[in-house]
């Protein structure tokens, strides 16, 4: 099997990233992380692009067309694929255009529900039964791709954001590989 040569925006602790590189060893996983992509300098995340000498890139979103930095990068290292884990910042539209290749996402609800930030808080406000993730295609409207995968679990009496958001992460480190062997076995 070639692996898809694979970029992963994070914003954080990467422990997303972490699942996909660890799974990204096993010869039958259709992906290989080439490229690390923060828009935070001091992302703990990046601990995992040193831990497995993976280059990466970190990137001032503040700055005028810090995307096109990012895409001659990834243009450069022939990326076919990126993941975005956790990055918390919208790519810019042109940028989406430009790229021409998968953009995945992972969103931490049922979508359509819940999209954007402070996803766990409004799910226990609006006193959902059910949550989960979904992993999906980006395009150009926040968190509107094409479905790949959604799991779901119920919300239990007792679950607060702290316990929600731990028993999402556990769902979500199973289902965006699952959901990356699904996509990728298509193009």
């Amino acid at each position: 099997m070639v692996k898809k040569r694979a970029c992963v925006f994070i914003s954080g602790k990467g422990t997303n990233l972490n699942t996909l590189i660890k799974r990204s060893r096993d010869n039958s996983f259709p992906i290989k992380v080439e490229l690390i992509i923060s828009n935070k300098k001091n992302a703990k995340g990046l601990m995992y692009a040193k831990k497995f000498a993976i280059p990466f890139l970190i990137i001032n979103t503040s700055k005028k067309n810090y995307d096109l930095k990012a895409l001659n990068e990834i243009t450069k290292r022939n990326i076919s694929v990126i993941c975005l884990a956790g990055y918390m910042k919208i790519l810019p539209k042109n940028f989406i255009r430009s790229f021409k290749k998968p953009i995945i996402n992972i969103h931490p609800s049922l979508l359509p529900k819940f999209k954007g930030i402070n996803t766990y808080k409004r799910i226990i406000e609006n006193k959902e039964k059910m949550t989960g993730c979904t992993v999906h295609l980006v395009n150009e409207n926040l968190d509107s791709g094409k479905i790949i995968l959604k799991k779901s679990f119920k919300i239990e009496p007792y679950d607060n954001e702290k316990t929600l958001k731990i028993k999402t992460q556990k769902v979500e480190y199973k289902s965006y590989p699952e959901a990356l062997i699904k996509l990728l076995g298509k193009y």
